[in-house]
C-alpha cells in the first residue's frame, strides 16, 4: 500500500499544483479579459460621445446656415420699413400734383419728402461725398472727363459732379462721377 500511497500523493500534489497553476492562469487571464472588456466599454462610450458631438455640430451648422440665409433675406427689412412713410408721402404728393394749381406748394411738398428721405438715409449712416472744389481722389472719385482750366489752382481739382457719391460708414458704396480740371 505504500507504493500505492506514494503515487496517490504525487498526483494529489500534482493536482494541487495544477489547480494553483490553473487558478493563477485564470487570475492573470481574467485581468486581461477585464481590461479588454473595459477597453471595449470605453471605446463604445467614446464612440457614443463622438456620434453625439458630431450630431450636435451638424445641427449647429444647419442652424447657423439657416440664420445666415434669413439674415440675407431680411437684411434690408429695417431700412425698408423706415422708408415706407416716404413712399406714402410720394403717393400723396402724386395725388396732389394731379389736382394742384400752385406749383410752389408742390415744389415745397417734394422738397419736404426729399428732406425726410435724406434724413432717414443719414440716420442709417449714408453720407454724401463732397466733391466740387476738392482735390481729385481715386478713393472717392471716378473721373468721367478732364477739361482744360485757365486757373492754375483748379488743376487736379473737381470742377463738376455728374453723379453724387456716397459712403456707408467708412466704406464707399458709390464713387462720385466727376469732371476734373486739367
Amino acid at each position: 500500500m505504500k507504493k500505492e500511497e506514494v503515487p496517490n500523493e504525487q498526483p494529489e500534489a500534482n493536482a494541487e499544483s495544477s489547480e494553483n497553476t490553473v487558478n493563477e492562469t485564470q487570475e492573470t487571464a481574467a485581468e486581461p479579459v477585464d481590461e479588454m472588456e473595459q477597453l471595449k466599454i470605453d471605446k463604445a462610450e467614446m464612440h457614443d460621445k463622438y456620434i453625439r458631438l458630431y450630431s450636435e455640430f451638424e445641427n449647429y451648422k444647419r442652424r447657423t446656415a439657416k440664420e445666415k440665409i434669413d439674415l440675407v433675406a431680411y437684411a434690408g427689412q429695417d431700412i425698408i420699413v423706415s422708408l415706407l412713410p416716404v413712399v406714402d408721402d410720394f403717393d400723396r404728393a402724386i395725388k396732389s400734383v394731379e389736382m394742384a394749381a400752385d406749383i410752389a406748394a408742390v415744389k415745397e411738398g417734394v422738397e419736404l419728402i426729399s428732406g425726410k428721405f435724406k434724413n432717414i438715409l443719414d440716420q442709417r449712416g449714408l453720407k454724401p461725398i463732397e466733391s466740387i472744389g476738392q482735390e481729385f481722389n481715386i478713393d472717392f472719385h471716378e473721373a468721367i472727363t478732364n477739361v482744360p482750366v485757365e486757373d492754375e489752382s483748379q488743376k487736379g481739382k473737381v470742377i463738376d459732379e455728374v453723379e453724387k457719391g456716397y459712403t456707408l460708414g467708412d466704406k464707399v458704396i458709390r464713387f462720385a462721377k466727376v469732371v476734373v480740371g486739367n
